[in-house]
């Protein structure tokens, strides 16, 4: 059974997956989410860590806010729960490294997240229902067997790092590819969603990406963020990490 998360109705909550370490990206996101008053609570679909230089200021920034999060399979090779022998090597590197960047709390912290939460109508897993850290939520077959294994009306994942919904129509998926500023309102039509990536993006658009949930409106509003790049870039090449993920930064792939 998937762990419960504490939720209080009217509330207006950042959703936000994939940081990778890109306390830039978050940081602007956390901004762009206060303005719009945004920040009752930030729920994190996994992937905290990994690729990118600073791992222990982007858990330090989101334990210091009311947050629900679920793990990532970065997340769980930088604890040690999982080895990176499914990883490329790039991304094998740079989980190793995240982890030896961390305190034994900060951890412990990411060994003790959940793979799923519940929070009201909201399912949160990282991958999938069926593989919650590993399975890439794409295709219309994909949505299907998430719908059969949601038991509330909606859900949230990540890992792709794309935005979209899908929506349930007759028992059949529909994907429906998403931008910033749209908004998609919630009601009885079964969803999932994604934010998309805030610390790497791959739909190339290299501004960070999240969700806006406002309670009250029932709706779900998609937001993209400019934020230094240039900067987020400089920490990864000063880290000794492999080149690529920093540039990969610039081109949103």
């Amino acid at each position: 059974m998937p762990a419960t998360g504490r939720y209080h109705s009217g509330m207006r909550i950042a959703i936000v997956s994939d940081i990778h370490s890109n306390l830039d990206a978050l940081s602007a996101v956390l901004r762009d989410a206060e303005r719009h008053r945004a920040l009752d609570s930030v729920w994190c679909l996994g992937d905290i860590v990994g690729y990118g230089a600073q791992p222990a200021d982007v858990i330090d920034a989101l334990r210091a806010r009311a947050l629900l999060c679920v793990a990532g399979n970065h997340d769980l090779a930088a604890c040690g729960k999982i080895g990176v022998e499914e990883f490329n090597p790039i991304a094998a590197e740079a989980a190793l490294w995240s982890g030896e960047q961390l305190s034994h709390d900060a951890r412990a912290f990411l060994a003790a997240l959940p793979l799923t939460l519940v929070a009201g109508d909201f399912s949160l897993v990282h991958g999938s229902l069926r593989a919650p850290a590993w399975e890439y939520l794409l295709s219309e077959e994909q949505a299907e067997a998430q719908f059969s294994l949601q038991t509330t009306r909606y859900s949230l994942v990540g890992h792709s790092h794309l935005q979209f919904v899908f929506e349930e129509r007759e028992g059949r998926a529909e994907l429906h590819p998403a931008h910033d500023g749209q908004v998609v309102a919630l009601a009885d039509t079964r969803l999932i969603l994604n934010p998309g990536s805030v610390g790497q993006p791959r739909d190339g658009d290299p501004r960070a990406a999240y969700l806006l949930y406002d309670d009250g409106e029932a709706t779900m509003m998609y937001r993209r963020v400019e934020y230094d790049i240039r900067a987020a870039q400089r920490k990864i090449e000063a880290a000794g990490l492999p080149p690529l993920l920093a540039q990969r930064l610039a081109v949103g792939r």
